[in-house]
Parts: structure tokens; C-alpha cells; sequence
């Protein structure tokens, strides 16, 4: 309920001069909402129709902006924060799409490790440059696994991998461990 609603509400028995001043709102201010009230209230219900129309149409995932764009493209004039307001009251909200998952928190004291391979992810033998890098699957249930992998950069062949539910150091001793089988050896493990 918004202040002037208010005041219509509980005017006969407190008066709108002393409503308005407790409320912090102009009288002119009330009196332009009795003019106009009742009338966007009736436009408020037709467009929250047109709304839902478009909403049905998208099959539940337009939200917000895409809505508004589209009664743009119908010739009808809306304001994103009109659209929201109306989305809101009658409970309808766009398909949200997840959320990234951070992986990478780094220390701010600790030291920079050097880039040993200096940018250069080509290698002429198998065997001697290797790469790796940890990312996340997500489940179902908004919970992950992280999979750490180990590639030759000759052959751009995957030499190693393990698959965790955490991101600690054992996770990328377990994948080169792995590549460490596959290979045989690991030069300057």
C-alpha cells in the first residue's frame, strides 16, 4: 500500500491535512493520486494481462528488460521500473540463469609464481612441457565437483586428471599422480 492509499483509507477519521503532514507527502500530491489513481490502477491491470501474455509466450523466461523491450516493439511506451512493479505484484519473475561459480580466491600475501613456460604453450617433443588447470561441473542441487587436468602440450593429449569435491592441493597432486602413471615418468617431478 502506498502513503496516498493511506490517506484515502483513514481520511474521514484523521483528515488529510494531518495525514499528509505525519506522512511526509503534499497535498497536491494526494489529490493529483485521487485524480489519476483509479485510472492507472485500470491501466496497471491491462498491462499486467499483456504481461502475462508475453511471459506465457517466452515459456516463463523473459524477465524484466526482455519484457519491456518487447511491449516496446508493440507501440506500447513502458518503464523498465512500470514493468518490475507490475511483474512483482502479480508474482512473475524471468528465468535466472546461474550464477558463476568463483574457483580461484587468490592470497594477496602470498608470492607470485614465476610463468615457467613463459607463455609459450607449444612444445616440439612429447614429454616435456605440461600444463594444467582446475574448473568446476555443477550438479544437480547447486553443489560441484572440481576437475583438475594435466595436458602435454606436444600432443595436446590429456596425460592426467582427478575429480574432487574440493579444491585443495591434493587435487592437482592426484591428477599429476595420474599423468605420472600414464607417462610413466614426469621429467623434473
Amino acid at each position: 500500500m502506498n502513503r496516498c492509499q493511506f490517506v484515502e483509507d483513514h481520511q474521514r477519521r484523521y483528515g488529510v491535512t494531518r495525514l499528509c503532514r505525519i506522512l511526509g507527502i503534499a497535498r497536491s500530491s494526494f489529490s493529483h493520486w485521487q485524480r489519476t489513481g483509479p485510472a492507472r490502477q485500470a491501466a496497471d491491470i491491462e498491462l499486467a494481462a499483456r504481461i502475462r501474455q508475453v511471459h506465457r509466450a517466452s515459456d516463463g523466461t523473459y524477465g524484466v528488460p526482455r519484457i519491456t523491450a518487447e511491449l516496446g516493439e508493440d507501440s506500447e511506451n513502458v518503464n523498465h521500473k512500470r514493468v518490475a512493479r507490475i511483474m512483482k505484484a502479480v508474482r512473475l519473475a524471468g528465468l535466472r540463469l546461474r550464477r558463476r561459480h568463483r574457483t580461484t580466491i587468490p592470497d594477496p600475501a602470498a608470492a607470485k609464481v614465476p610463468d615457467l613456460i613463459g607463455r609459450d604453450y607449444t612444445a616440439s617433443e612429447v614429454n616435456t612441457k605440461y600444463v594444467g588447470d582446475i574448473t568446476y561441473l555443477s550438479l544437480a542441487g547447486g553443489k560441484f565437483r572440481y576437475l583438475a587436468t594435466v595436458i602435454d602440450l606436444a600432443s595436446r593429449r590429456l596425460a592426467g586428471r582427478a575429480i574432487a569435491d574440493h579444491m585443495r592441493a591434493e587435487l592437482v597432486v592426484d591428477a599429476l599422480t595420474a599423468a605420472e602413471r600414464t607417462r610413466d615418468s614426469l621429467p623434473g617431478r
